[in-house]
């Protein structure tokens, strides 16, 4: 039994640590709130594919007005989409996103989850989704989660019983969803994992049902709904002045690398769930009924239940503080049930709400926000009641652990006590990095070794000090994160995570290096210090038939932070070949093989991702032209440095800045994915852009959505987007003008040149178009018609224009010949 006690307690902290932002500061209202939701014991799960399907409202609805401990399980981390705030694709996207996910948590109240489940893009039905997941891992993900978080309810937000009606992913959520509804339950399923947590059965399953669903909201108007839970979800909280609505808008707009910022609403509105499995209600606005919420399902709850509701009924909120004795009171209660999953939740939570009641603040701030194995970290702590109710900093204790010699010191009402202390780096702490990329997975699956790290969200931080104090002579430990942070000029107070580094790390700067000549190229590689004076020799590791000179550069960093960044002189073979180029950096007989990347935006945590540091090298039959290039940026995409690769003159031009003067000097004008969606004054050069291809230039569009479009006229002739896209990436391609220059200058492609495609072959692409199109290419996916509107060129004036669907985006950055090889024709056309 206290295995499964301490296992849980640390799972829940872990799932709660706010990491890297400001802390917590909850008014008298939001105190209130969290003492209302102590006293309720009732656990809602929803269960969906990815960030943004989940429901803001009905999670915000659950947590806030019905004071349930609710959870989003997104079994994939949103791999597989597009960025519209910067350049991050595929694993890194998925970072951004589970972080994105994380700050809609904290908004509106929920919780965070997640399995191994990779999101490879796009996929039509669930057969081919569970063919590329590994079913049995994803199976055994939700069923570990359900068993950890123990759900009185889950909902599901896609219907199990309409395969290939929407994204595969959706439909594979809900299947899984419901299999696990039978299983979870049974000792016979994973039975390793019953070392970590016990078997449970929620009470019931509904599916979050809409007039998405039935077609039209006209439909379902007419739909029979009595079988249907119907409840009213547009909540007004006065006490903090918006409404369930508003509070999910502000969850929902932290998906800013989606572009999914929401405008609140107001009023009533409803929603419904359609019962699965699972015992029926009678009350179809009470999907809890039945189940008892209250502290009596505890055995020895009902005495904790009542002094906590005698604590709900007279709070002060002119003075919480008044609250403190009796949640004191309370908090011993819970440390003596005989109980391995609610004790640890509600003992976290109240130990929060005593802080928040007391104004006490327990904070650890490092002096370096980086720190390396072997050395020693400075550490601030700060400890200050700010309440009349006496209390005793008794210890404090540091993870590592660290030489103490403390006494006790007294907490007098707005005393600030400030004490120091230096914590060992020591070699047993894990580099930080997001722990599902430790390891390389599969397409499909990211690979998690440790079965107790499953559903976790976000990086694990170990540099930790427990804070014990005393108060009416019960001592409570609070585990507070070693931090870092500083002023800034414009922001004020901005709190940064605490990374351990490697003491070295490479980067080579370009990932994807083409050689479309038997002539050297030289490589950039910098090189950064995590510490100070680091000596070593940095080596770039090719096969034979690649000439490196020299074979290694010495170098030397005397200061932490400090960047490098010296060369290598590659000379490729003479036949076509393609292999990646490792970064060694040896300092005192240890190899460092990693890059650190950081990623920092203003609306998340800052992430540190450790990948290898390698890049790929191509020998590339192929011939490009001497055009000069404008990009206008879309959604972010990396295309300007592949191109740039390709040996091209590439200006990345803001859509403001096109004119007749500016463009005169340009052959070739390329539009960014999604530039139509996202680029507002791309509305207004249209026609300076169509008179530049008049002139007898080219212009080339990359995929849009079926967005909100800036402007209808995308193209100089009528044409129409779609959702047809072709995912399979291996797809046969048909040439439907085998005879166009585009197929045949100045690179004869041919289906060898689609091998090798990654994710997909294209997107949205166009199903209706004007007679001065001439498709090129039509592949499709198993089952389906042909799709025919990947590559369109049209002849316009003298030059020429042309739409593609083609990932472009996806396929040069991940270096694949093919790609390369048409996007120069299709830059050279004539």
């Amino acid at each position: 039994m206290q295995k499964h006690s301490s296992f849980l307690a640390l799972f829940y902290f872990t799932f709660q640590i706010i990491v890297a932002q400001q802390p917590t500061k909850p008014n008298a209202v939001e105190i209130y709130n969290q003492i209302q939701k102590l006293n309720f014991l009732g656990t809602v799960l929803y269960v969906a594919a990815h960030p943004d399907d989940e429901n803001t409202r009905l999670i915000s609805y659950m947590a806030n007005e019905k004071k349930a401990r609710t959870g989003y399980l997104s079994l994939t981390r949103g791999d597989g989409g597009q960025n519209l705030i910067g350049s991050e694709l595929r694993e890194l996207l998925g970072v951004i996103r589970t972080q994105e996910l994380i700050e809609a948590r904290k908004i509106d109240g929920g919780e965070q989850f997640f399995s191994r489940a990779n999101d490879f893009g796009y996929s039509k039905n669930p057969d081919e989704t569970l063919s590329i997941w590994n079913k049995d891992e994803v199976l055994s993900d939700i069923i570990y989660i359900i068993r950890k978080f123990q759900p009185d309810i889950i909902i599901n937000r896609f219907d199990a019983r309409s395969p290939g009606t929407t994204h595969g992913h959706h439909t594979s959520s809900a299947m899984l969803s419901l299999e696990a509804f039978d299983k979870v339950n049974d000792k016979s399923f994973y039975p390793n994992q019953l070392d970590l947590v016990a078997t449970w059965q929620p009470k019931r399953i509904f599916f979050n049902t809409s007039w998405w669903f039935y077609g039209s909201k006209e439909k379902f108007e007419k739909a029979d709904k009595s079988n249907l839970v119907q409840f009213k979800m547009g909540v007004y909280y006065p006490s903090i002045g918006k409404s369930n609505q508003e509070i999910a808008a502000l969850s929902r707009s932290r998906h800013q690398s989606q572009g999914f910022g929401s405008t609140g609403t107001r009023g009533e509105e409803d929603e419904y769930l359609e019962l699965l499995k699972g015992d029926s209600t009678k009350d179809k606005t009470n999907i809890f009924e039945g189940i008892d919420t209250s502290w009596n399902r505890v055995d020895g709850g009902k005495a904790i239940g009542d002094l906590l509701n005698n604590v709900e009924k007279n709070f002060d909120f002119k003075n919480p503080s008044a609250s403190i004795p009796e949640l004191v009171k309370a908090y011993s209660m819970i440390q003596t049930l005989n109980e391995n999953h609610w004790k640890p939740i509600k003992s976290e939570e109240i130990k929060k709400i005593i802080a928040a009641c007391a104004g006490l603040y327990l904070e650890a701030v490092a002096e370096n926000q980086e720190v390396t194995f072997g050395n020693s970290l400075k550490v601030k702590l700060e400890a200050i009641n700010r309440s009349v109710i006496p209390m005793q900093l008794i210890s404090w204790k540091t993870f590592p652990e660290a030489n103490t010699n403390f006494q006790t010191i007294e907490l007098k009402n707005n005393i600030s006590q400030i004490l120091t202390t230096e914590i060992p780096i020591l070699q047993t702490l894990q580099l930080t990095q997001p722990y599902y990329l430790k390891e390389k997975g599969t397409i499909g699956m990211y690979r998690v070794d440790e079965q107790k790290n499953i559903g976790i969200p976000d990086s694990s931080r170990e540099i930790k000090v427990t804070f014990t104090i005393k108060i009416n002579g019960v001592l409570i430990p609070f585990d507070r994160n070693v931090i870092y942070k500083l002023n800034d000029d414009v922001k004020g107070e901005v709190y940064k995570p605490l990374d351990v580094v490697p003491e070295i790390s490479t980067s080579i700067q370009d990932k994807v290096v083409i050689f479309n000549s038997d002539k050297s190229k030289k490589i950039a590689i910098k090189i950064k210090a995590g510490k100070e004076n680091i000596k070593g020799v940095l080596q770039l590791e090719l096969p034979n038939n690649w000439e490196v000179s020299p074979i290694s550069i010495p170098f030397s960093l005397t200061k932490k932070g400090e960047e490098k960044t010296v060369s290598f002189e590659i000379n490729p073979p003479k036949n076509a070949d393609e292999v990646v180029a490792k970064c060694i950096a040896i300092v005192d007989g240890v190899r460092y093989d990693k890059e650190q990347i950081n990623i920092n935006y203003d609306h998340i945590s800052k992430q540190q991702v450790l990948k290898f540091s390698e890049a790929k090298l191509i020998k590339l039959n192929i011939k490009t032209g001497k055009e000069k290039i404008v990009y206008i940026m879309g959604a972010g995409d990396e295309v300007p440095k592949s191109l740039h690769q390709m040996g091209y003159e590439v200006t990345v031009m803001k859509a403001d800045e096109i004119s007749k003067e500016n463009l005169m000097l340009f052959d070739v004008v390329i539009t960014g994915i999604r530039a139509y969606n996202t680029v507002q004054a791309l509305a207004l050069k249209q026609q300076t852009l169509f008179d530049f291809v008049k002139e007898g230039k080219t212009m080339i569009v990359q995929y849009n959505t079926l967005d909100d479009f800036v402007t209808p006229d995308i193209a100089p002739f009528p044409l129409k987007i779609s959702r047809d896209r072709v995912t399979d990436e291996n797809a046969k391609i048909e040439f439907l003008a085998p005879n166009h220059p585009i197929l045949n200058y100045p690179n004869t492609i041919t289906a060898a040149d689609f091998e090798g495609w990654k994710q997909e072959q294209g997107l949205y692409y166009p199903n209706e178009w004007d007679k001065a199109f001439t498709p090129i290419l039509a592949s499709n996916d198993k089952g389906e018609t042909s799709k025919k509107g990947a590559l369109l060129v049209a002849k316009y004036g003298k030059g020429n224009f042309i739409y593609t669907g083609l990932s472009f985006f996806r396929e040069l950055p991940e270096g694949v010949s093919g790609a390369f090889r048409l996007m120069a024709n299709m830059i050279s056309i004539k």
